[in-house]
């Protein structure tokens, strides 16, 4: 049995406790470190994604691939989303479990149901001209920050409408964090920035400067209840203050010269400061953990409104201030009545007569200590206290004459969906407080999504809630999963599994057979649908293709828009068509997505119909890309120009395009006269197949047309001498005065490529590596003595007594002989 106080720590006067949820969460050869991580509200899925700001600390073939990872909080992969539209820059979660993906250039996914599916928008206002640098969320929207400080907020995501915050000054943001609009007085998003010594506050009308002096700061973060804000300066000190500035209520001097890489609040109470490996715990008054508590491996911070989740390669914990009833049950000495007849439990158990003397001692507040033993037992994650718990509020209320059990018997269901989810295989820790924000249906609903079926059943027949919605995501699932030529099986396993089921409609899961191709079982499915009368169809077979069309446009049923439409298309001309739909942007939209397709020629006419130069000239874009010679090609390009040319405001796209004709130009030379396939290739691979080749009057050319900066070209010149090892011509390099790059990079690629002789000629050159660092590179050159010569230059005999340690015979001699020198010469 364990202790309930084994995991309590006091900070100040209150305690918090870090309760162990799952072990052993991740492989061994996951690096967190290497990872953005971040986690969905109300202990949800968690999603982790390459950082790209540390792509050289793992090159190899393993990190070839980039993908979205989303794993339970116990390390279990939910779904992998492979990766290729873009730069990733910020990842989020919304309250009801909705992934957002936000890339450099402002397009931003919306993931619904961690299943893969997606919907796109794009965040404008300059976002794809100066870049997205970060995201911050909150549990219905987000704020991008762009390159020139300027500042996007999305409010809702069914229909995203990106909003351009007031102008923030200009400068380097140092840190920032934005307070929901539920805890705002306008009810809008506010967003803080840190910037030289102050605090700007922007919202959509202006931006107010705080008037703080002790900046910079490098974190700053809200409590969720939005009425605190911390801030770490740039002296370490953690400030806690109210968020409309005006009080400072507590200070800490954190004594450490690295700034924390992450500061999270703990609940509304604490502050979280977490480096790579460790956490300091900060509480109300500036109060502080005693101890700090360390890690085998990276820390990441995944706060919740009620708590922080804090998870390692290794652990997934969960740090929370104790719960008031927790605190008056298991405090040491308590003498709340909750915490009496918790022992009269276990005096029962152990046949003591003290047990009624504990009940008559409580007997005037006996009520009030059955409430608090009910609320406690909700607040543990231990089964064993949960049964002790609702052992002695049972026992007590049995001697109350009457006492109102609604809420004991809530607790007990409560506790076993909590305990249920919380189990390994699932890996959704819920806290008590979460479970009641979330609420059941919302539960139900995760668990729908990570397709555990069997699980969401039970709980929602337990809890008596509706399963239909369950079993038409279970049958939509398994048309899409199913095979083609299993129809009759599956229209037979899914007929069986939903008839009779109440709330359940054939007519949605046909649409998934014919969203997946499959009009056959889509037929059969509607044959067992029960409702009749269909008005599209009877209005279509009577001739009334425009009302038809009106009445599948307000059902909001796209393939029954497009369905529409094919009939139409085929009964009118052109003219009419595109006159119909031209008042109905829904339906343009849908016959503009169906001919990018299907129809090039039918998109033609309808971007001419419309005026819409830009699309026409993208057009001609996609078909260039597609064109099987190089003079088709180029053909295309020059009409796209012109286009371009016709509409204002594209200079940008005019230079892009006249560029790739440019060098499909060279790159027809060279395949001409070099017999090597070059087109298709960007610039940079131009240049570096072309140092491969030995071209170098060629590449340099080439760098000059396309205004390739130097570093750029030493890097691809390094990799493509490495690459058709060009031994001579890198040890002709490793005697230059000066690299754009500098030399480690040399040293580095070179040695990787196996060289160690060419690799040692670049150590020396590595002036602005400390001693160590060079010291280890004469190791890996299996240079030993070198490696003591910079060690004995240096005067460090820790370095010369470890690499005698490695060695042996003659090197170790000779390191031994340095170290007497060493010895000697002091």
């Amino acid at each position: 049995m364990s202790n309930p106080r084994e995991h309590w720590s006091q900070v100040g006067d209150k305690f918090y406790r870090k309760t162990p949820l799952y072990t052993d969460v991740f492989d061994e050869d996951l690096d967190l470190e290497n990872y953005v991580v971040t986690g969905a509200p109300y202990s949800g899925a968690v999603a982790i994604v390459r950082n790209e700001d540390k792509v050289h600390s793992y090159r190899g073939t393993h990190a070839a691939k980039t993908s979205i990872d989303i794993y339970s909080c116990a390390g279990k992969l939910i779904r992998q989303i492979p990766w290729n539209a873009g730069l990733i820059k910020a990842v989020g979660w919304s309250e009801d479990e909705r992934l957002l993906v936000v890339t450099s250039d402002g397009t931003v996914r919306s993931y619904t149901d961690l299943q893969g599916d997606f919907v796109p928008f794009n965040l404008g206002h300059g976002a794809e001209d100066f870049g997205v640098q970060a995201c911050k969320f909150w549990s219905r929207g987000f704020v991008a920050l762009l390159g020139n400080n300027n500042l996007v907020s999305v409010t809702r995501y069914d229909e995203p409408r990106p909003q351009l915050l007031a102008a923030p000054p200009q400068g380097d943001v140092t840190a920032w964090t934005l307070i929901p609009p539920e805890h705002t007085s306008s009810r809008s998003v506010e967003v803080l920035l840190a910037i030289d010594k102050t605090v700007y506050v922007i919202d959509a009308v202006e931006a107010e400067d705080r008037g703080l002096e002790a900046g910079p700061f490098r974190h700053i973060s809200t409590s969720p209840n939005g009425d605190f804000i911390a801030l770490y300066t740039d002296d370490g000190k953690v400030w806690v203050i109210s968020s409309d500035f005006q009080d400072r209520l507590s200070e800490h001097e954190s004594k450490v010269r690295t700034p924390p890489k992450d500061l999270q609040w703990c609940g509304n109470n604490a502050v979280v400061l977490a480096w790579e490996d460790e956490i300091h715990l900060i509480g109300p008054s500036g109060s502080v953990f005693d101890k700090f508590d360390t890690y085998d491996s990276f820390v990441h911070l995944l706060p919740d409104f009620d708590g922080i989740r804090i998870l390692t390669r290794d652990v997934c914990e969960f740090l929370q201030k104790v719960p008031e009833p927790t605190e008056q049950v298991f405090r040491l000495g308590s003498p709340h009545p909750s915490a009496i007849l918790l022992d009269a439990i276990e005096q029962l158990e152990n046949k003591s007569p003290k047990a009624d003397d504990n009940i008559q001692t409580i007997r005037p507040q006996l009520d009030e200590a059955v409430d608090f033993c009910v609320r406690a037992a909700g607040q543990q994650y231990s089964i064993h206290w949960q049964k002790q718990l609702l052992k002695s509020a049972s026992f007590g209320k049995s001697v109350l004459d009457l006492y109102d059990s609604d809420d004991f018997v809530e607790m007990t269901e409560t506790l076993r969906v909590l305990n249920a989810v919380r189990f390994h295989e699932t890996g959704l820790p819920l806290s008590y407080e979460q479970y009641i924000r979330l609420t059941p249906e919302r539960l139900v609903q995760r668990l729908v999504n990570r397709q555990d079926y069997l699980l969401a059943t039970k709980i929602s027949e337990f809890l008596h809630l509706p399963v239909d919605k369950i079993y038409i995501n279970w049958a939509r699932q398994k048309v899409i999963s199913s095979s083609s030529t299993d129809q009759d099986n599956i229209c037979q396993e899914i007929v069986r599994k939903l008839e009779g089921t109440r709330g359940v409609s054939f007519e949605e899961v046909a649409r998934a057979a014919y969203d997946e191709g499959r009009p056959k079982l889509a037929t059969e499915l509607l044959g067992h649908e029960p409702r009749a009368g269909k008005q599209v169809p009877l209005l279509l077979s009577v001739g009334e293709e425009s009302i038809a069309l009106d009445k599948a446009i307000e059902s909001g049923d796209t393939d029954l828009v497009f369905y529409v439409l094919l009939n139409l298309k085929k009964k009118v001309g052109l003219s009419d068509f595109f006159r119909t739909i031209s008042t109905r942007p829904i339906a343009s939209a849908i016959v503009e997505s169906s001919a990018q397709e299907q129809d090039q020629d039918l998109l033609k006419d309808l971007y001419y119909q419309d005026d819409r130069l830009v699309d026409g000239s993208n057009l001609l874009l996609s078909e260039a890309l597609s064109a099987a010679d190089i003079d088709r090609t180029v053909d295309k390009l020059k009409m796209a120009i012109k286009v371009f040319h016709d509409s204002k405001g594209h200079a940008s796209h005019v230079a892009a395009l006249q560029d790739a004709q440019k060098l499909l130009r060279f790159q027809e030379t060279f395949e001409k006269d070099l017999n090597e396939q070059f087109i298709g290739m960007s610039v940079n691979e131009t240049i570096s197949k072309l140092i491969r080749l030995g071209n170098m009057k060629r590449s340099h050319k080439v760098q000059a047309e396309f205004k390739v900066t130097d570093k750029t070209y030493s890097w691809l010149r390094l990799r493509a001498l490495v690459s058709r090892r060009d031994w001579r011509e890198l040890e002709e390099l490793s005697k230059g005065r000066k690299s754009p790059i500098g030399w480690e990079p040399y040293f580095n690629e070179v040695l990787g490529a196996g060289n160690t002789k060419i690799a040692a000629l670049y150590i020396s050159k590595c002036t602005s590596l400390p001693v160590a660092d060079r010291i280890e590179m004469w190791v890996k050159c299996g240079m030993i003595a070198k490696a003591g010569e910079e060690a004995l230059k240096a005067k460090d005999k820790n370095s010369l007594e470890e690499l005698r340690s490695q060695v042996t015979g003659e090197a170790a001699g000779e390191i031994q002989r340095m170290i007497n020198q060493l010895q000697k010469g002091r």
